[in-house]
């Protein structure tokens, strides 16, 4: 498929090659500010049911000792909206500040409530004035205008309210809850998004009123992406205010997996200086949700807005849409392959079969075998340490040049190149051969690169500006038309996890939303630790942080998905233990979606695109779904999960479960 070129009417941020925040009008919050030239807002929500005041104002007292600076908390109905002044009255007198936000969804009279007690309402335009039916239904202009009318009669109250009390409000559109009326004009679509929240939008500005911030959230990275800079773009072209982003990934999950999504879709647009307040959704106590939007956001306080890369007159690739950039195939790279995991172990040396179990390649030495779990990668990186045994069967070894040749075996195994290795036209592998070379060096290694040479490009920077660096030197190798496959390589000075999950997230992942990287390759060349022990930790994290990263792009699906939500107040069951519970039973059905969601709310629609969903319908009682249609009503929660794995042993997708020998 051909690239397109970003034209100006296109443009989504200030630079693609500098660090520069998108200036946006400042909307004022209690004492907390979003937007104009404030730091970006940390924010999350209560779990706690809104009626039990007490715990209510205990967990927010957490989240806001955690880092949280705006606390959510879900009003379902006019009670919980009343309850909410208890819940700000108890915080006030324990000294706490922090404003509050009501959810609100089907319920604009429980809206009008809140909007008079707290500092700010969320509303869906997705469901405040729809009910979703998941029916296709025709519009002339006329009758889509009657539809307008009718929403702007329910929504303006709300916004005389807010108007009146001082009231911020964020429209929050949800890929998953997009009304009938919007799925059937423009579909499931970034765009559906974008102008769910314009039509909202429009009532406002015709009312004056601009105390908004907007999101567009789904728990697809890619469709979040692109909607949040649509988003940007039709604001420009539509003459509307600069109005502050909220950025989220609904139902990222929990553990490594959800900070990796998270970090993917987040963190690609916070590169670009898109967003002013972050939520991270975790299947996780709202007081872990906090710190994680600390670690994401933290990179960009002192990081310098000029880069030194060279700026792009143009991008030849559409910001708005996913395209995978067209790459020559040289061995599994390229062409149709999914992008494969490079795991770098050139500073670990390997000596017994058992080390590269942090590979995800297990050697069964009863059975003098070897077995592969999901996340067993494609190569590893050993640098000048040759692995001294022989490796299993679908696992190559990549070696510097000079080593390289230095084998018997030049065969199976494969060089790794610089530069001065192919100005000096050295003997090459006649399959596979990779060249490491920096994004700065770009422009001098093209005059040596066509597209006949078996060459795979191991990209990296030296920036700090380590994705803005990459993507330009891809674009420079797609203006001179060279095809070859190209491996992003990012490395990280600091060992921590889970800056790891979130930094190689946002760097990897933000190329591969747009289409650019055939693999991933995390190396360990910046890191300080020295000890074996802790080095074979961390090739096991970049080992299965890589296939995150993967998955979570949308790239290459190699294990289950869950899509949960966070939990809130509307939550009919344990979520964490819930989710862990289906997880155990299902985590082997590979590329398999399977959305985890607490309450009707969070259900068929806001699990978006999972193949199968569990569903809280009422106390003990779960919906089952198979895609968007109900299989089971009702089912009592304790025979639920079985009767889910029905649903997918009669969808024919269930495989039994290996037994764990190796583990």
């Amino acid at each position: 498929m051909e690239l397109k070129t970003v034209t100006e009417n296109q443009q989504y941020c200030n630079s693609l090659t500098n660090y520069s925040r998108r200036k946006t009008i400042p909307v004022k919050i209690g004492d907390v500010v979003i937007g104009g030239d404030n730091p970006i807002v940390v924010q999350s929500m209560t779990t706690v049911d809104t009626m039990d005041t007490l715990g209510s104002i205990e967990q927010c007292i957490r989240m806001i000792d955690s880092g949280c600076e705006l606390v959510r908390i879900t009003a379902p109905s006019i009670k919980e909206a009343e309850n909410l002044r208890q819940i700000k009255e108890g915080l006030r007198k324990r000294g706490y500040n922090t404003p509050l936000v009501a959810d609100i969804h089907f319920t604009p009279n429980a809206a009008e409530v809140a909007a008079q007690i707290v500092e700010k309402v969320r509303v869906n335009p997705g469901n405040y004035a729809d009910k979703k039916k998941f029916e296709v239904l025709e519009y002339t202009d006329a009758s889509y205008q009657d539809e307008l009318d009718r929403i702007r009669e329910r929504f303006l109250p709300l916004v005389n309210i807010c108007k009146a009390n001082g009231t911020a409000m964020r429209i929050g559109t949800n890929h998953g809850s997009l009304s009938d009326r919007i799925m059937s004009r423009y579909g499931d679509t970034p765009l559906g998004m974008v102008e769910s929240a314009l039509e909202f939008l429009r009532i406002c500005e015709a009312e004056n009123y601009y105390d908004i911030v907007i999101s567009m959230k789904s728990s697809n990275t890619q469709v979040m992406v692109q909607a949040y800079r649509l988003l940007v773009n039709k604001l420009n072209e539509g003459g509307f205010k600069p109005y502050p982003l909220h950025l989220g990934v609904t139902e990222a999950g929990d553990g490594e997996d959800g900070r990796v999504k998270s970090a993917v879709g987040i963190g690609a647009l916070l590169e670009d200086g898109l967003g002013d307040t972050v939520r991270v959704s975790l299947t996780e106590d709202p007081e872990f949700e906090s710190p994680v939007v600390k670690t994401l956001i933290n990179r960009y306080a002192s990081r310098p807005v000029a880069s030194g890369i060279e700026p792009m007159n143009n991008y030849p690739i559409d910001p708005f849409s996913y395209n995978k950039r067209v790459a020559v195939e040289v061995a599994n790279f390229g062409g149709s392959n999914v992008p494969r995991v490079i795991t770098d172990v050139s500073t670990v040396q390997l000596s017994i079969p058992k080390d590269l179990k942090c590979t995800g390649h297990f050697y069964l030495p009863e059975l003098d075998k070897w077995k592969m779990n999901d996340q067993g990668c494609d190569y590893i990186y050993s640098g000048d340490s040759p692995v001294p045994f022989m490796l299993p069967n679908g696992l190559k070894e990549i070696l510097n040049y000079k080593i390289w040749d230095q084998q018997e075996d030049k065969k199976n195994k494969f060089p790794a190149l610089i530069l001065t290795h192919l100005k000096d036209n050295l003997p090459l592998h006649e399959e596979l051969n990779f060249l490491l070379v920096s994004a700065e060096n770009i422009k001098e290694a093209i005059p040596f690169l066509n597209n006949e040479l078996p060459i795979v490009l191991l990209l990296f920077a030296n920036s700090q500006h380590q994705m803005q660096a990459i993507r330009r030197a891809i674009v420079s190798l797609i203006n001179a038309k060279i095809n070859l496959p190209v491996v992003p390589k990012v490395s990280y000075e600091d060992g921590d996890a889970e800056k790891t999950m979130l930094f190689s997230g946002t760097d990897v992942g933000g190329l591969l939303i747009d289409g650019i990287g055939d693999g991933i390759l995390l190396g360990l060349d910046r890191l300080k630790l020295k000890d074996k022990p802790s080095m074979l930790e961390q090739v096991k994290l970049h080992n299965s942080v890589s296939f995150g990263v993967l998955q979570a792009a949308r790239t290459r699906m190699s294990k289950t998905e869950y899509i949960s939500c966070p939990s809130c107040g509307r939550t009919l069951f344990d979520l964490q233990e819930t989710t862990a519970m289906i997880r155990k039973r299902t985590d082997h059905l590979k590329g398999v979606k399977i959305g985890i969601m607490g309450c009707i709310v969070n259900g068929p629609g806001e699990m978006a695109d999972a193949d199968y969903g569990y569903v809280g319908s009422g106390k003990g009682k779960i919906t089952l779904y198979k895609g968007k249609e109900v299989m089971k009503r009702s089912v009592p929660s304790e025979n639920a999960v079985d009767e889910l794995i029905d649903i997918i042993k009669e969808d024919g997708q269930w495989i039994e479960p290996e037994t764990a020998d190796h583990e």
